[in-house]
């Protein structure tokens, strides 16, 4: 045991006295933060599109589009700005569009400098209505949509309105709008808040930072190891102490420096909760430290750790380079990515079949598990998916300590045949 931990001191200094480590845990909440307040920052610096709305229906559409558009918003800003389309009138949509073409291609400016970014032309098809929608952005469809909206909008109101329904009544239809509040037998009061969702948010959450931490530790113990192999420093501590040391002493200094991260965001993040949203701080603490989530959460966190980190350090002592560890983790990370994708529908479907189904598979048991926790699992699946990742675990353990040593003092690319003599003993 004093070998381990000397071991996983050695580890744990050796990451955290470098200058990048720190670099890094302090510009990832900023590059997490730039990626909630981009979006709002884009909208906030980019102006609404300029629209030009071209009407060759003579059903007097133009008017109430225009209406429809004014009254739409992006988040509290105009969605678009509404200008007039320069050199009507129109014969046809092809007279139209070739003429306004050259403003969206920045050929042609509109009167005052401006340039226009979207043309609108409405056009009779029998005895309906087509929209050409002409965008300077190829990939942009929230304008084309809005359009689309209001257009539909302007027609159901001029047949209602040729049925005899009064204009007043028919606005007052378009006023109509139901109040609707969410009940469930799972909320506290019956009535669903923002406390009774949090379990979800959470549960995601936790899945998510477990997927952060696997990733992370996986790069340091891969980067370790095969760093000490190729300086035949594995070969020094191979006669001083034995494989289960070592192994436990890189897993237990690495989840040191993986707990030493999640410390430092998790700190980060409680404190803007704490200050931004304090009444949700107190429903998240009640929640993690009332109803047991905490030692849930840990249970899964530390299992899933230890599964991974063991088969990573093993992986990493037959590899005499990262790129021949990247080819071996190749799959494991297409793998990995399965959770990733079925965790985020967790917090609306957490009693999904499938969902289930997958939390019985053990790499993706901590995952899952994590982001399920708003149902409460019954107790028999919380034991028997403990159990078969426990069972894993231990199955890796043994696997990986002749393995470990096999691969440390041999030296070459990985050959599944020295892996498999490993396990049977042969390759010592």
């Amino acid at each position: 045991m004093k070998r381990l931990l000397k071991i996983a001191t050695r580890e744990y200094l050796a990451y955290i006295k470098t200058p990048g480590f720190w670099l890094s845990i302090l510009l990832l909440p900023l590059g997490f933060s730039m990626l909630a307040i981009g979006p709002a920052l884009m909208r906030g610096t980019t102006p609404p599109p300029a629209i030009a709305v071209v009407d060759l229906t003579n059903r007097g559409l133009a008017s109430a589009v225009v209406h429809d558009l004014n009254a739409q918003d992006d988040g509290g800003r105009p969605l678009v700005r509404l200008v007039h389309a320069p050199g009507g009138p129109f014969v046809d949509a092809a007279d139209a569009s070739a003429h306004l073409r050259p403003y969206l291609s920045d050929e042609r400016r509109l009167p005052g400098g401006d340039r226009l970014d979207v043309v609108a032309i409405l056009r009779p098809v029998g005895s309906t209505v087509a929209v050409d929608v002409w965008n300077r952005q190829v990939a942009d469809r929230s304008v084309a949509g809005a359009v689309s909206n209001a257009v539909n909008a302007a027609l159901r109101r001029q047949v209602l309105t040729r049925a005899g329904v009064n204009p007043a009544v028919v606005a007052a239809i378009e006023g109509v709008s139901a109040p609707v509040t969410d009940f469930s037998p799972r909320a506290a009061s019956g009535k669903v808040e923002l406390r009774d969702r949090l379990p979800g948010i959470v549960g995601f959450g936790m899945g998510f930072l477990l997927w952060m931490a696997v990733l992370t530790g996986a790069g340091m113990l891969l980067g370790s190891v095969i760093e000490e192999k190729s300086s035949r420093i594995l070969e020094i501590l191979l006669t001083s102490a034995s494989v289960p040391e070592i192994m436990g002493g890189k897993i237990l200094g690495v989840a040191g420096v993986t707990a030493t991260v999640l410390t430092f965001w998790l700190s980060i993040g409680a404190l803007v909760v704490a200050f931004r949203f304090p009444s949700a701080g107190a429903d998240l603490a009640a929640i993690l430290l009332g109803k047991g989530y905490l030692a849930y959460f840990a249970a899964y966190f530390v299992g899933g750790y230890l599964m991974f980190a063991t088969l990573y350090v093993t992986i990493g002592a037959f590899c005499e380079s990262p790129r021949e560890a990247q080819t071996l983790l190749g799959p494991m990370m297409i793998l990995m990515s399965v959770p990733l994708v079925f965790m985020s529908q967790a917090i609306s479907r957490p009693d999904s079949p499938l969902l289930t189904a997958l939390s019985f598979f053990p790499l993706f048991t901590p995952f899952m598990m994590a982001a399920r926790v708003a149902t409460s699992p019954p107790l028999w699946q919380i034991a028997g998916t403990l159990l078969l990742m426990g069972t894993l675990t231990a199955l890796e353990v043994w696997v990986a300590i002749p393995a470990f040593r096999s691969g440390a003092l041999t030296s070459g690319r990985f050959e599944m045949r020295t892996f498999l003599a490993s396990l049977t003993r042969r390759g010592e």
